[in-house]
């Protein structure tokens, strides 16, 4: 009778076929097994499975700031309209807002309602005190009838808590001074290479007498919070540690025409002389793009400048802002060295700019001369500029003379070497 062989033999047995099985299969599946005749052969490269991208973020919408109404852009494509579309002329209140004989009919108040339901009735009914309505009245809501003061005229909308924190307007004065020149009277050049060249010796013939020529431009133009006998040197009292850091000084800026007052003596509805007081595009143009300026804003704060004309002067100020029209070596020159008034556009910034030439001196040499050694201020400043390339030009500029050297510059000094 055969034994029979014990349960751990079997299934010892079992796991030895199990594991040689394996082994087998083995070789039919791992990649590059040995063939027959003793070749390598490598297993064929599976197909992969296509993989999904990964899934991209929804693109966001782009973040279009939407008006808050509280002001009227007249330059966005909705507003570029007639000027009459809303603006009636004159305004009922164009002889109260300016009293007596210094009244002319004038735009001295805001556009009716209708003008704005017209295409903002959305705006005009949200709310108890829609946003709109701020555009003009100073407590809006359906009693509120009390409004800020109209922009023009300049002198009263200043003064007005809506005023002083206006932004710059909307629009440039295209002034044509060569035409008014020629009515104001003419400016004679000075003569080239002499120290009396100036006011003393440029005048201006307006047909019955010889006349200053300091005396044309001062029609329009004043010189802003001049100093004259005051010992008070500065705009502003400034610190006592100030040394020869910047502090802007009285009678830097002249001023120019505010509001309608000057134009309108000439052109006036009385006269018919064109442009008509109704033509607003004669004259009114809409502001390019802010250039750069020579200021720090943080300054103003910092020197505590709150009037407005003032700060929109500096604002204008594209070339030297430290150029100070009373100091008096500046005082005796002839205005026409600096502005060109036969080719200003007093609509740009580019029109307006003057000629670093001018700081040439009629030629004879002021703060360009034709060597260092003669004591040019932009020879010197240019001079330390190559020698160290963080020297800051603080003679005339603010902001700018950090910047680099403009071709203007090194061209006016080639210039002033020759004799040219």
């Amino acid at each position: 009778m055969a034994r029979r062989k014990p349960k751990h033999a079997l299934r010892l047995r079992a796991a030895t076929v199990l594991i040689f099985v394996v082994g087998v299969l083995g070789f039919v599946f791992i990649p590059g097994i040995a063939s027959e005749n003793g070749g390598f052969v490598p297993s064929p490269t599976p197909t992969p499975a296509p993989v999904r991208p990964p899934r991209r973020p929804a693109k966001k919408e782009e973040q279009v700031r939407k008006p808050d109404y509280k002001e009227f852009p007249h330059d966005i494509d909705g507003h570029r309209a007639d000027c009459a579309s809303c603006h009636t002329f004159p305004t009922a209140n164009w002889d109260s807002v300016r009293k007596g004989d210094d009244a002319f009919q004038d735009v001295t108040d805001y556009p009716k309602h209708e003008s704005c339901v017209s295409c903002h009735r959305e705006q005009f009914f949200r709310g108890a005190q829609p946003n709109i309505c701020s555009v003009c009245h100073t407590n809006p809501s359906p009693r509120g009838f009390a409004r800020h003061p109209f922009p023009n005229p300049r002198e009263i909308f200043d003064l007005s808590p809506k005023g002083k924190a206006a932004a710059e307007s909307d629009f440039k004065v295209a002034f044509p001074h060569e035409k008014h020149m020629e009515l104001f009277g003419y400016a004679e050049p000075s003569t080239t290479g002499s120290r009396n060249s100036g006011p003393s010796a440029a005048a201006i013939w307006n047909g019955r007498a010889r006349v200053q020529e300091a005396s044309v431009c001062a029609t329009c133009h004043t010189t802003l919070n001049p100093q004259g006998d005051s010992p008070d040197e500065y705009y502003t009292k400034p610190p006592s540690d100030l040394g020869d850091g910047f502090w802007l000084k009285r009678g830097t800026f002249k001023s120019n025409p505010l509001g309608h007052t000057q134009c309108f003596t000439c052109h006036s509805a009385d006269t018919g002389l064109p442009p008509a007081p109704t033509d607003c595009s004669s004259c009114h143009q809409f502001r390019e793009k802010s250039p750069p300026m020579d200021l720090d804003v943080s300054l103003l704060k910092k020197m505590g400048i709150e009037d407005r004309v003032t700060i929109l002067t500096w604002r204008r100020r594209v070339s030297s802002a430290k150029f100070q029209h009373e100091f008096f070596a500046h005082s005796e020159i002839s205005c026409n060295t600096c502005h060109n008034t036969n080719g200003m556009n007093t609509a740009t910034a580019a029109g307006r700019k003057v000629r670093i030439m001018s700081c040439g001196g009629e030629g004879v040499g002021c703060h360009i001369t034709p060597t260092l050694d003669d004591g040019g201020i932009l020879n010197f400043e240019i001079e330390e500029r190559r020698a160290n390339g963080a020297f800051e030009c603080t003679k005339c500029h603010v902001g700018f003379g950090r910047q680099t050297v403009p071709q203007s510059h090194v061209d006016a000094l080639k210039s002033a070497a020759s004799g040219q």
